[in-house]
């Protein structure tokens, strides 16, 4: 495994490099050797964002190329956070990877895991939120996100009629969503 830890605005000191080193040496066990992985750490310049130490993770396998994003209020906790992520998607890549071998099992038997031993599931949908939708312009919309504190905001346009989005950009700014028919 090639790793190459960086920094993007950031001066990355050699015990910072050594952590993320010996936290994603974990990673290692359970990847192919051709395999690059690569951090990129950067603080957020935003002082409204409280969790400003940001840690991007890609690994680069045979098949898909893996990413992750993780911030925190320190470059331990946002590296430890992402080093999570990542192999969470290794896990369920690797076993998409056993499903799909050519050929079936090649004689081994599988064994399955027993309810108590399964690792964490799948994502799941558990709440749905209904909400009444009046027209308003995508500067309304903004401002009604920063009301309620989210991510995003959907609301029907007040202009075309439309259901769009609009959301909260990492650099601090809005974008909007205008889907097509």
């Amino acid at each position: 495994m090639r790793l190459q830890v960086k920094g993007k605005n950031v001066e990355v000191s050699a015990s910072v490099r050594e952590y993320a080193e010996k936290r994603l040496s974990k990673l290692e066990r359970q990847l192919a050797d051709p395999t690059q992985v690569e951090v990129e750490l950067a603080m957020e310049r935003n002082p409204a964002i409280a969790e400003n130490h940001v840690a991007e993770g890609t690994i680069w396998t045979k098949g898909p190329t893996l990413r992750a994003r993780e911030a925190a209020t320190g470059w331990e906790a946002s590296i430890d956070q992402l080093v999570d992520k990542l192999e969470r998607q290794v896990v369920r890549y690797r076993e998409k990877r056993q499903k799909h071998t050519k050929g079936g099992n090649h004689g081994r038997t599988r064994v399955e895991p027993a309810l108590d031993e399964a690792g964490p599931s799948e994502p799941r949908l558990v709440k749905t939120k209904r909400f009444a939708m009046k027209p308003m312009s995508a500067e309304e919309a903004s401002l009604q996100l920063e009301l309620v504190g989210h991510d995003f905001f959907v609301f029907v346009n007040a202009e075309s009629g439309e259901i769009n989005v609009v959301y909260r950009r990492n650099d601090g700014d809005y974008g909007l969503i205008e889907p097509e028919a």
